[in-house]
């Protein structure tokens, strides 16, 4: 039994997008215990990542499974423990380059269905870590796609709405 329920479509939800969050609400028990409990949600149901709109919040948050992490990386800004489930909050990527890779995806809000997906091979990610400090870094391969699959949660989008070949 997952510690929060993971809402699937046609939740309205999932189509909304998310706002960031001041600096009093990241330090906030509130955030903190919620950060807590998506991680072993996430695992609950095999995922690699989990969006707050996926548990029916919509506020920029995502956590992603150490699974998906690199073994190095590079940091701009801040620090990432690689041993650790990373938690990105007001996250934001930019495109490195126009290199795309397709693949296939699922996701835990729209069980049983897969497809093939573009994305970007290499990004540039901006955001803070649970305490609220800054973090800058570049993401690769699939990295970089876990996390542009969760942003495009925060931002309303569902990877259905990009694949191709679904099944």
């Amino acid at each position: 039994m997952p510690i929060l329920t993971i809402v699937k479509l046609p939740n309205e939800n999932l189509r909304t997008p998310s706002r960031d969050l001041t600096s009093e609400e990241i330090v906030s028990d509130e955030i903190q215990n919620l950060i807590t409990d998506m991680i072993p949600t996430m695992y609950d149901d095999d995922g690699i990542g989990l969006a707050a709109p996926q548990i029916g919040k919509n506020i920029r948050i995502c956590v992603v499974g150490k699974e998906a992490l690199p073994k190095k990386l590079s940091m701009l800004k801040g620090t990432i423990d690689l041993k650790q489930d990373l938690v990105l909050l007001n996250v934001h990527w930019k495109h490195m380059s126009k290199k795309t890779e397709t693949d296939v995806e699922g996701c835990l809000s729209v069980p049983n269905i897969f497809g093939s997906v573009k994305r970007f091979k290499d990004i540039q990610v901006e955001a803070l870590d649970r305490e609220g400090n800054l973090l800058i870094f570049d993401a690769h391969a699939f990295f970089a796609r876990v996390i542009q699959h969760e942003t495009d949660h925060l931002d309303g989008v569902l990877f259905i709405d990009k694949a191709t070949n679904t099944y």
